[in-house]
């Protein structure tokens, strides 16, 4: 598989993964108490079944039995209270921690039984566990070993080079009996679009994600290759820090949205693979999506209105970024900056290297650019990057009203009200935060014929979930 991304800072540890190398590395040698099928659906995994008691404050799931770790240890509730503990953890590293630190206390009721109580409800938890990040690990004397690349899933790790490659091999105890048909999997980091497209077209590898869009529709010519599309809830971003000038003023924040050609982008950027974002990451694959919020369109004589709010003229600005951060990032940054001068806005943009984008300028810089794949639920989304709190708030955007619905929605169990919530929530991102959300984009990538999968993949991340390692099959 050629990837499109991966950091000589990449490490195995689940807590810290995040981009399109590592989030299917994880999934290639771990599972999940649950875990979101091909048709979107929530579907069990290392848990059997679990109930929800306490208006969705107490979890309880029933673990699967005689399920075994690449070490040779058997799987029981001592894994899973540790691995959660260990995101819970003071010191803790993991990326989502804000989330985990819901979890009041996770306890084993046996072997096989794990109880979960939350410091309030939750009735999204059983989706929130299937993500990436809460990888079961085997634990001994309640501490996991998050660097081991040992877990109960389909491939163990054999050699692991960060920023070059990673190679695996079929696990033969794998529980799953219907899944891994691969006797090996090499996954290799080649970060440059047409250097990667070579590979695939000489056979170097048989599958490729992000395929560049300019090309796609040569390579689906290729009889040897084929491309494919899926659309969800990927997005693009451009973060504006709201705790440094003059991205803190919310009325720079908002002059700038406005200068957004999101339709020159949609064609120019993804070629019409995808759609306009409003400035909010959720998506109408998303069941509480707000249709009522009029979309966003360039005016530049609302953005001076604005920059006037700001006692401001003309403004100057860096935009940092590069093509790791999403796909056509230097270009849409270029149309930005040429739609920015009608407004007496000039943007250098600063181009940076694809390698330590993630940990040199995501976060770091002012305004980079950044993409998500999204999530299944909104309470998910929010959590993850817009919580004041929350590790990867990529704007460091801050709004206590937002945070009192965020709590408020997750343990509302009416519907009605809970999509009231949602809706005031995408409104107040949007008009106040500090992420301009342009696009967005279809997950494209492209595979040699001798790939198969079923007809149905799943959309809440590239390449089948990231889980093309134990879905797809030689055909």
């Amino acid at each position: 598989m050629g990837n499109s991304t991966g950091s000589t800072s990449d490490v195995l540890d689940p807590s810290l993964a995040g981009d399109p190398f590592t989030i299917p590395m994880v999934y290639g040698y771990a599972n999940n108490l649950t875990e979101i099928g091909a048709d979107g659906s929530l579907k069990p995994e290392l848990a059997e079944s679990w109930e929800a008691t306490n208006k969705a404050s107490v979890w309880t799931f029933q673990l699967r039995k005689g399920v075994e770790f690449h070490n040779g240890k058997t799987l029981d509730a001592d894994d899973v209270v540790a691995t959660f503990n260990y995101h819970r953890g003071e010191d803790s590293k993991s990326k989502v921690k804000s989330i985990a630190n819901s979890i009041k206390s996770v306890k084993a009721d046996g072997k096989h039984t794990v109880v979960f109580e939350l410091e309030s409800g939750n009735a999204d938890f059983a989706y929130i566990v299937s993500d990436y990040h809460f990888a079961i690990l085997p634990s001994r004397d309640g501490v996991v070993d998050a660097l081991g690349g040992v877990g109960t899933g389909p491939y163990t790790v054999d050699l692991f080079d960060p920023g070059v490659r990673i190679e695996m091999t079929r696990y033969p105890n794998y529980w799953k009996s219907d899944a891994a048909y691969f006797d090996a999997i090499k996954m290799l980091v080649i970060t440059d679009a047409t250097a990667r497209t070579n590979a695939l077209t000489t056979g170097e590898v048989d599958m490729m994600d992000r395929v560049e869009l300019k090309t796609a529709s040569l390579l689906a010519k290729n009889p040897n290759l084929v491309v494919e599309e899926k659309t969800g809830t990927q997005h693009y971003t451009l973060p504006m820090r709201c705790d440094t000038a003059p991205f803190d003023d919310v009325n720079v924040r908002m002059a700038l949205k406005l200068l957004v050609d999101r339709e020159a982008m949609l064609k120019t950027v993804l070629r019409g693979h995808g759609a306009v974002g409003n400035d909010h990451p959720i998506s109408p694959a998303n069941q509480y999506f707000d249709a009522s919020i009029p979309q966003r369109v360039y005016d530049p004589e609302k953005a001076k209105f604005h920059l006037k709010q700001a006692g401001l003229d003309s403004l100057s600005v860096k935009l940092n970024v590069s093509d790791a951060g999403f796909g056509g990032a230097v270009d849409a940054a270029v149309l930005l900056a040429e739609s920015a001068r009608k407004a007496n806005v000039s943007i250098e943009i600063v181009r940076e290297p694809a390698d330590g984008y993630w940990d040199q300028v995501w976060m770091q810089k002012p305004w980079t650019a950044s993409y998500w794949g999204g999530r299944p639920t909104e309470d998910w989304m929010f959590s993850t990057a817009y919580d004041s709190n929350a590790a990867w708030n990529e704007s460091f955007w801050k709004n206590e009203r937002f945070d009192r619905l965020l709590l408020e929605a997750r343990v509302e169990l009416d519907r009605a009200k809970r999509a009231d919530m949602y809706g005031e929530m995408q409104r107040l991102v949007r008009d106040d935060g500090g992420a301009i959300v342009p696009l967005f984009a279809n997950y494209i990538w492209a595979t040699s014929t001798k790939i198969a999968h079923d007809s149905q993949v799943a959309s809440n991340w590239d390449m089948d979930g990231s889980k093309f390692m134990e879905r797809w099959w030689f055909a």
